[in-house]
């Protein structure tokens, strides 16, 4: 006999939502989620505890979140998403046509004392707006709502109405079904399974190698040889902790959690599980300058003019101000960015300690593994701080301190060389998860023998369609991903190390120049402002 349960489920299941009911419930607060023509409704208590964060979700509210799903879901995950399943929704063959979530044009649901109410902390700004930089005409970024006022109280219709787009919905469907396939034949072939001992058996090994060096050299007061050989360390170690981020590894939430922390905040001093909640949006939202925050770095980097505008953050709540300090650095970026990039690894401990006081003490999020974490950073400290201060003087401490956070630095340069030199432009909600990430991507090439280098990471574009895989079987499933991208059409970029850095540096040498221009400009505003003649080329003035 069928129980209530199955039944309701089935009923569920079976139930049809029309387009306007999916709206209205958007509309009504609903974070609601298309997955394979079923519709979710995420509830707002799992909104809140969704280990890959509550962006992850709200980015997806309205649209086809199929192939994001399933890329970050191990397959016994994938079995709670039928509790969230309210309806079903009926598609043609270009599958369901997305809707803006309102997150995208400034709008979340926060709580107060009379409940749940929609509160707008930016302002959604089109082409228009930003039409001096040649922008897509289906961008949305989203700039602070004090500058331009609204009189909306709660998001409407045309709030989650996609601007016109270029795109066409069947070519996005033809690639989405494409993606599907592909995954099936990488999980076909057996790349999800980790190579533990071929695998990781060497890289802990390295590990084990660099840590001894370090001790042994530190002992015997070679304390600068020391610290570069903890810094090589730090690059080694992070790469694992980058695996079970991803729960690449176990593919086991809890255990790669564990494992991570003690990579991350035990031996790293940095939070994993900021990393995790800051990389997973990186993921999904690829260099958008609204929503991506590992293309947010004003004042010292810009990647794009749009950063001119003083954008606002979703991922960060906060203004991403265009002022005196950022006209300053993004003048000359190009010629900062390997010194800059050499203290990237400070940055990190700010972004993770302000994470963790934000779900710890603002938010009460305080389950073990944010006590975990803590205790992780306070031991890190603990012997960290042990080191520097057996070093002898002031000298050779600071030394310590500098040499092992700078030879840490190329892993900072590698994360953003697959990226800074890729697309920023937003195509619309109705561009497919394969499409977007093949756009915003690149790899690097290397030889294998030296893989073990990057990490990996070399091979991001591959990394991004299938997040969860095991970093060591990458290259197989690289081959694969080659051969599809040709089949549909779609661009597969790959640049050599030296090759990746001049593209890095090209793009940022191009945003500095266009600030300089953007100086200029303002100088002769001001000078016609206060009466003064500018010097016309060829003419003097009078």
């Amino acid at each position: 006999m069928e129980s209530t349960a199955d039944s309701s489920e089935k009923w569920a299941q079976t139930t049809v939502w029309p387009r306007d009911k999916v709206v209205d419930h958007i509309l009504a607060g609903d974070s609601i989620v298309i997955y394979r023509n079923y519709v979710l409704r995420i509830t707002p208590n799992w909104l809140n505890v969704h280990p890959g964060g509550a962006l992850a979700i709200m980015h997806h509210v309205g649209r086809d979140a199929t192939d994001e799903i399933d890329a970050f879901h191990a397959d016994h995950t994938l079995e709670r998403v039928k509790g969230f399943i309210v309806g079903r929704v009926e598609t043609g063959e270009d599958g369901w046509s997305p809707l803006v979530p309102p997150v995208a044009s400034g709008w979340v649901r926060s709580r107060s004392n009379t409940g749940e109410r929609w509160t707008r902390f930016a302002t959604r700004k089109g082409v228009r707006f930003f039409s001096e930089h040649n922008r897509a005409a289906s961008e949305i970024l989203l700039v602070p709502k004090e500058a331009y006022p609204s009189g909306l109280v709660e998001p409407s219709i045309s709030t989650i109405t996609p601007p016109p787009s270029t795109l066409s919905l069947s070519a996005q469907a033809r690639h989405a079904r494409a993606y599907r396939d592909l995954h099936a034949r990488v999980t076909a072939a057996g790349l999800y399974k980790t190579p533990y001992l071929t695998g990781y058996g060497p890289e802990f090994l390295r590990y084990f190698v660099l840590g001894a060096v370090t001790y042994n050299l530190y002992i015997r007061g070679w304390i600068i040889l020391s610290a570069f050989f903890l810094g090589l360390f730090w690059h080694q170690v992070t790469f694992a902790a980058h695996d079970l981020g991803h729960m690449g590894v176990t593919h086991n939430w809890v255990w790669d959690r564990i494992m991570g922390i003690a990579i991350a905040n035990f031996i790293g001093g940095l939070s994993i599980g900021w990393w995790v909640d800051s990389h997973n949006i990186h993921h999904l939202v690829p260099n958008h300058p609204t929503h991506d925050p590992d293309i947010q770095h004003i004042p010292f980097f810009a990647i794009s003019p749009v950063f001119f505008n003083s954008l606002y953050s979703s991922y960060y709540d906060r203004v991403m101000t265009f002022d005196k300090a950022s006209r300053f650095f993004l003048s000359m970026q190009h010629k900062l960015y390997y010194f800059i990039m050499s203290l990237a690894r400070f940055n990190l401990y700010a972004n993770s300690y302000v994470s963790l006081w934000k779900r710890g003490i603002v938010q009460g999020k305080r389950g073990w593994p944010w006590w975990s974490e803590i205790v992780g950073v306070t031991i890190y400290w603990t012997w960290y701080i042990q080191l520097v201060r057996g070093c002898g003087d002031w000298k050779r401490s600071l030394g310590f301190i500098l040499v092992s956070h700078m030879t840490a630095s190329p892993l900072h340069v590698q994360i953003v060389l697959s990226h800074f030199s890729r697309s920023t432009a937003d195509l619309g909600p109705s561009e497919s998860f394969v499409a977007r990430q093949l756009r915003t991507t690149s790899d690097v090439i290397c030889d294998p023998s030296i893989e073990f280098i990057h990490g990996g990471l070399h091979l991001q574009v591959t990394h991004h369609l299938f997040p969860r895989l095991p970093r060591h079987n990458l290259r197989a499933a690289s081959l694969l991903v080659k051969e599809f991208a040709k089949e549909q059409g779609l661009e597969y970029t790959e640049f050599r190390f030296v090759e990746g850095n001049k593209e890095v540096l090209g793009v940022l040498r191009g945003v500095a120049e266009q600030v300089k221009i953007l100086g200029m400009v303002a100088d002769h505003e001001i000078k016609e402002k206060v009466g003064m003649r500018v010097p016309i080329e060829g003419k003097g003035t009078k």
